[in-house]
């Protein structure tokens, strides 16, 4: 087994979003805005290497946005990221054999898209079977108006027409060894969370329900969450679970860290220790 954080493209999103009902006062003493008052967000994903089989842990939000979009949506590079990182690692998007979506907002599925600037979207990744959730697709095909507009309607047509994609609600596939699912519903229907073996303890790749280090204080969450209380009785669960398992967490979204083991602290809260810039490790 190998695991190795891969930077996709990053953002800046308004603070008061991704912190919900905390007030500036207490969450810039954590991530410092911008005076558009926006702060800085990665789009991690993570390459695995398991019994012979590359797996990626989602693919970011990609450069599929017109460049009107993407200022709005606050994308900072032009090209694909993802795709140039992993050429980098000497992976091509042909090598890839199974690509793991937590759910289908775009900032996590956009990176599966061809640039903006290389014409009419296509599949980036045409080799590789690509899954999520049942629920996650099932909102994706009937959005809420609340969340219409994190939706991509042609990755949606494409992946509707594609002998590659497959949704699941089980929590282990034949496909994908070593790997099991855990699912959650508080940020949005079917958020599928990715369980990693170890090698000391398993490591959970959190997605939304639990993006970067100071969402692991449970009352933290984002205003993007669809029920803010079931999260924080999700992660509480979740945490506690990999804590008594000696377990670790893998951000998507925290611009600093990317690995962190869950400590217990004399009050009883929960919070990110021993964190790691980046993820590189071999093990069995």
């Amino acid at each position: 087994m190998e695991i190795q954080s891969v930077l996709g493209n990053s953002q800046m999103l308004d603070g008061g979003a991704m912190f919900g009902n905390v007030p500036k006062a207490l969450w810039q003493r954590w991530i410092q805005p911008d005076v558009s008052n926006r702060i800085p967000l990665a789009c991690r994903c993570f390459l695995i290497k398991s019994h012979g089989k590359l797996i990626l842990l989602e693919t970011g939000i990609g450069a599929f946005f017109s460049p009107k979009l993407k200022e709005r949506f606050g994308v900072v590079e032009s090209e694909h990221v993802l795709l140039a990182n992993l050429k980098t690692l000497g992976v091509q998007p042909g090598d890839i054999d199974a690509i793991i979506l937590s759910h289908l907002h775009f900032d996590h599925a956009g990176g599966l898209l061809t640039s903006f600037d290389d014409g009419e979207l296509a599949l980036a990744f045409t080799n590789s079977l690509i899954i999520t959730s049942d629920k996650a697709w099932e909102r994706a095909q009937n959005p809420h108006p609340r969340d219409r507009a994190s939706f991509i309607p042609e990755l949606t047509t494409l992946l509707k027409n594609s002998p590659q994609f497959k949704t699941t609600s089980e929590r282990r596939m034949e496909e994908l060894p070593g790997l099991r699912f855990h699912y959650s519903d508080g940020h949005t229907p079917g958020l599928m969370l990715t369980e990693i073996d170890g090698p000391e303890g398993p490591l959970l790749f959190a997605a939304d329900l639990i993006p970067g280090t100071p969402w692991v204080h449970l009352p933290i969450t984002m205003g993007y969450d669809r029920y803010p209380e079931r999260i924080i009785e999700e992660k509480e669960s979740i945490l506690k679970d990999l804590h008594a398992r000696n377990g670790g967490l893998l951000f998507t979204h925290d611009h600093q860290t990317a690995m962190a083991q869950v400590g217990i602290n004399e009050k009883g809260k929960f919070f990110a220790t021993t964190p790691l810039v980046d993820v590189s490790v071999k093990y069995g």
